[in-house]
């Protein structure tokens, strides 16, 4: 006995509303309220009915996805704000494709063929590095689909952004890590070329000068927002004459290699050295000793990143969309700080 196949009448049926708004509601629902919204979810998961989507994006000529550029698809920062992105996209009716910008810094044309060729509606680009042609190809495309920037951003681009208080967050470090009484306080830098990088060190080195503190070159150390790279860091200050009572790394993850590496040392922390990081990431909290930090939170990132994306995809040409968002940051002191002994 063949199967009963599913339809528009049985959802609207079961939602208790017309098949006009499951209809209205499955095409595009922005223009329906959270109430409709969630009893046509409902119903169409009660139902099993399945969207015929080749048909739905043929009839509105959409794709109903956004492609997410990151810089580095291993890296744990990234997680919640992939989970905010997918959050309010999901509630939109829409998917969310992920490729890694590592594959396109020498070409645009990869990314332009994912918007020309329907795959995606709009970009949501983490990654401020992208070459200066790969910018211009995207901002110049013949059929120009909205892209916007989360986290970091693209100096002298046109997009739209969504950033944290950077340098607010820095200037909280340098002054927990004062209060605390160091006077000789030395940072831990991302990559040269970051815009997270250079911001961070200018805020640090503003505010070591606003507290009249010294700031020998050595104490502004290299590193690469990696384990590794705090560990090289860990190494450098091992290494020094005159060392820093205190070290502010420019993320979480630069912070944990550096504890690691001196913990193999015998050097504890924060008795000997305090060390702060940046972002809280879920490991900051576990790790031993807990880790003091500035938190952003990254699920409100990705979450105000795709609700800005989708006013544009939605609404396209709307004078009163936003340029950008600039959210805020938070000091979460843990034991990995402490008065200098």
């Amino acid at each position: 006995m063949a199967l009963k196949t599913l339809t528009l009448q049985d959802v609207a049926r079961v939602a208790g509303v017309s098949t006009a708004t499951v209809s209205r509601t499955l095409s595009d629902p922005n223009v329906v309220s959270e109430s409709t919204r969630r009893k046509v979810s409902d119903a169409v998961k009660s139902t099993g009915y399945r969207i015929n989507r080749t048909a739905r994006n043929l009839r509105t000529q959409r794709a109903h996805s956004v492609l997410v550029l990151l810089p580095d698809l291993a890296n744990p920062f990234f997680s919640n704000i992939l989970e905010g992105i997918s959050s309010h996209l999901s509630s939109q009716g829409y998917s969310m494709l992920i490729a890694s910008t590592k594959q396109v810094h020498d070409s645009g044309e990869r990314l332009i063929d994912y918007l020309d060729d329907a795959r995606a509606d709009g970009m949501i680009v983490l990654d401020g590095g992208l070459a200066p042609d790969v910018v211009e190809m995207l901002a110049n495309a013949p059929q120009s689909k909205p892209v916007l920037t989360a986290c970091e951003w693209i100096d002298g681009a046109s997009f739209p952004s969504v950033r944290c208080e950077n340098r607010h967050g820095t200037r909280a470090a340098v002054n927990h890590l004062y209060d605390l009484g160091h006077r000789k306080i030395a940072h831990v830098t991302g990559p040269a070329d970051n815009v997270l990088t250079q911001t961070r060190k200018a805020a640090f080195a503003d505010e070591i000068a606003e507290l009249r503190l010294d700031l020998p070159p050595d104490w502004i150390i290299p590193g690469d927002f990696s384990l590794i790279g705090g560990c090289d860091a860990a190494r450098a200050w091992i290494g020094m004459k005159d060392r820093p009572t205190a070290v502010f790394c420019a993320s979480d993850q630069l912070a944990l290699g550096f504890i690691a590496e001196l913990s193999r040392h015998g050097i504890s922390v924060p008795r000997h050295v305090s060390v702060m990081g940046f972002d809280d990431i879920d490991l900051a909290e576990q790790f031993i000793p807990p880790l003091t930090t500035i938190r952003q939170d990254r699920l409100i990132i990705g979450e105000t990143a795709a609700k800005m994306l989708m006013s544009r995809i939605l609404n396209p040409g709307d004078p009163q969309a936003e340029n950008s968002a600039v959210l805020p940051v938070s000091l979460v002191i843990r034991d990995s700080t402490a008065p200098p002994q």
